[in-house]
Formats: C-alpha cells, structure tokens, sequence
C-alpha cells in the first residue's frame, strides 16, 4: 500500500511532537549519536586520507567457496556495504556493454530521451541530472539478473540479516525477486551531472509513518545502541509515499554491476560507510534549531537529501568507491548514505547496470505481480517515470530468454 498525506507540514509538527514526547531528553541522546558519528567519520577519514581502503572488498570465489570469514562480515556490517569482486566474467561483461550499446543506438534511445517522462524524484538535489536511462528489459540486464553468480552474491548479502525477530519471521533470504532498475552510460568528460548525498527507501515515511517508527524504534526510544541496521523487523512492513521512481519494493542492498573500469574521478559512487548513520539522520531532524514543520528539508515523493547545514560530520566520511573492474559489483545497505561524483574525468565510459538485492517477502511478492506486465509487454516497471520506451524496442528481452531461475525471479510462479 502507498501512504497519502493530505496536510504534510501539519503531519510533520504532529510527527515531531510526539517522537519529543516519546523521547524527552532528545537533546542529550542526540549530543550522544552525534559524538559516535563524528568519531566514526573521522577514523574512516583518516583511513581513507592514508591511501587505505575503507569500503570492504570481497572476491566471489570466497562467497562461492564459502570463504569469507566472520571478521569480513562483521566489517560489511559496519560499513554499510562492500565490493564484490569478480562476480562475471571481464569478456561477457564487456561484450554486454556492447550490445548495451547497439541496443540503445539501434532504438534510437538518445531522440526519445528528449520526450521522457519528467522523473522529479532527485529534484531537490544539488545536482541532479546524471546519465541514467529508462531501460530495463534489454537482454545484457535480463541476463545478468537471472545469472546464477550474481544471484549467489545477493543471497550472501540477504542472510547478513537478521530474517526473523520480534516474533515473526520477515523474509526468505534464499529467493531473490529482480527488482528491474535502469542503467547508467556516462560518457567521459561530463560534468556537474551527479547525484548530491541522499538516501533513498523513505523520506519523511521514516517520521511519520508507523512500520517505519517500529523500525527505528530503538533510536526514538532513546536507545540508540540498541539498533541494529540489519534487524529486518517491521521493514517489509512500511508504507512510502508513491512517486515515479520511489522504490516500492524492500531491498537489503542496493547495488550496481560495473560494465566498463571505473574509479575515484570517473564519476563513480560515493558512499558515507557508516551503516547505522539514519540514527543521527532522524534524532538530528527532532533538534530545536530545525523548525516544527521540517524535517531538515526532507520531501515527499522524493530522495531523502543529506545537507552540509544539517548533517555536516556524515560528509567527513563520503569517500569514492574503489577502483572497478567489469564485472564487479558493489551494494550499499538501503539506509546507506550515497552520492555520485559531479565530474567524469576518466578516458572511458563509465557505465553500471543498477542491480539491487531484495528478498522474497509478501511486499516484494506483491509488486512483481505488478512488474511482470511490464517485463511482457516491454513497459517501464511500476515505481518508474511511465515513458515505455522499450515496447517497440528490436532486440528487447523475452519469456522464451528466461531460465526457469529467471521466471522465479520475476514472479512467473505467484
């Protein structure tokens, strides 16, 4: 279900007088969020300042081989993400980018993108215009998505979780639904076409809406030590508001699949590590210098901003992800703070396929059944800007394509 707010400023002051009665000491809580933020961001900056890595990598061949040690998992945690190396193929990948590429000129993309649908979802950030486009179904995605490495990798990254708590057991880690998502192509010496800081997954869902208040519930209690990122209670449970390019569907990870080599300076991912920062995010919104019917310019419909004004020690920690070869892949946590580098100066293209893990859950069950017409008939998914570039597209994905993990995937069997 879609969350409609018909007074939001009265919803916001509402939210916020009673999260204040629920927690009277807010003020000295946050004083203490704050001090653990800024010495966490510190350590990764000076990390990171020393030439070290500070975004964790691990090699599939450890997660096939069941390799990766209880220390590597436990940094993941922390971190909020890692790169995952060698998850296909450099040469497959390479030839994906390929026809990637003969896909979109072969369809004349670049003249229909003139024509696109308004997606309004980063208009409030800095920057706001990267090189992402609205296709979804074309044989190198459809293909990666159903590969039985990259499927193996998310359920690596979905048992991280804690599946069962409070009772209830939440999802099933062991079947990853797809969750169709565009691709990025960024030619070499674009700039200010980034992503300023944000989150995405809920904005101001996450203060006024009940499921979501259960999944902060240790941080507007006040006992902020107590939360856990990767407790998956009441999660598959909240409600966002709709909008073009909100995500409706629950991820454990973002992610994206390099198509070409990329790294600090290309225009590439930006990630704050710090996997439990949405506690400071929310308990710095409730402070006295923020007015009642603000949410430190959180809007609905659209990514949660991250602001130098109100969030400044989180931008200590943003840090450029490292160096990728085709075929690696990286996830961040869905609370995990991100941004993409304003200038490519690299050589070459800098492209990904956004491929994210997500869970087999009741609410993610419900939107395939809502995204398959779209895989069929070639249409923009559901929570995306209705442009349905590909239903005449030659050379689109079909059924007959799929293996049957692939017909798993995107809910042929519900």
């Amino acid at each position: 279900m879609a969350l409609n707010v018909d007074d939001l400023p009265a919803a916001i002051r509402q939210a916020k007088q009673e999260l204040r009665a629920r927690l009277p000491n807010y003020s000295e809580v946050f004083a203490e969020v704050e001090e653990a933020v800024r010495a966490e961001a510190n350590r990764i900056a000076e990390q990171r300042n020393s030439g070290e890595d500070v975004i964790p990598e691990i090699l599939f061949s450890d997660i096939a081989e069941q390799r990766v040690s209880a220390k590597q998992i436990e940094l993941v945690k922390t971190r909020g993400a890692c790169v995952i190396r060698g998850v296909f193929d450099r040469s497959v990948v390479e030839g994906w980018d390929r026809d990637i590429a003969e896909y979109v000129e072969r369809n004349d993309l670049d003249t229909r993108l003139q024509n696109r649908a308004e997606d309004k979802y980063f208009g409030q950030l800095a920057s706001s215009k990267p090189q992402i486009y609205g296709v979804y179904w074309s044989k190198p995605q459809v293909l990666a998505r159903q590969a039985p490495s990259l499927t193996a990798a998310r359920v690596f990254l979905n048992r991280m979780w804690r599946n069962e708590s409070e009772g209830r057991v939440h999802f099933d880690p062991e079947h990853v639904p797809v969750y169709a998502d565009r691709m990025r192509r960024r030619p070499p010496g674009s700039e200010s076409l980034g992503l300023s800081a944000h989150c995405d997954g809920g904005s101001v869902e996450r203060w006024i809406e009940g499921n979501f208040r259960k999944v902060y519930r240790h941080v507007f209690d006040g006992n902020w030590r107590r939360y856990d990122p990767f407790d998956a209670a009441f999660r598959p449970d909240v409600e966002e508001i709709a909008s073009p390019a909100v995500c409706s569907m629950f991820r454990t990870f973002q992610g994206w699949t390099a198509l070409t080599p990329q790294g600090p300076g290309d225009g590439t991912l930006q990630l704050v590590p710090i996997a439990n920062s949405m506690a400071y995010i929310l308990l710095r919104a409730l402070q006295d210098d923020v007015a009642d019917d603000d949410l430190c310019g959180a809007m609905p419909g659209r990514a949660l901003s991250i602001k130098p004004e109100f969030h400044a020690p989180l931008f200590d920690a943003l840090s450029s992800i490292p160096h990728m070869q085709a075929g690696d892949t990286v996830f961040w946590h869905s609370d995990v703070i991100h941004a993409v580098e304003d200038a490519h100066r690299g050589a070459g293209y800098s492209n990904v396929m956004y491929i994210a893990s997500a869970p087999a859950c009741a609410k993610n069950d419900a939107y395939l059944k809502r995204q398959l017409p779209s895989f069929l008939e070639g249409k923009s998914p559901p929570d995306f800007p209705a442009d349905h570039f590909e239903v005449d597209f030659v050379g689109r994905a079909r059924a007959d394509e799929l293996t049957p993990l692939g017909k798993a995937q995107l809910g042929f069997d519900l």
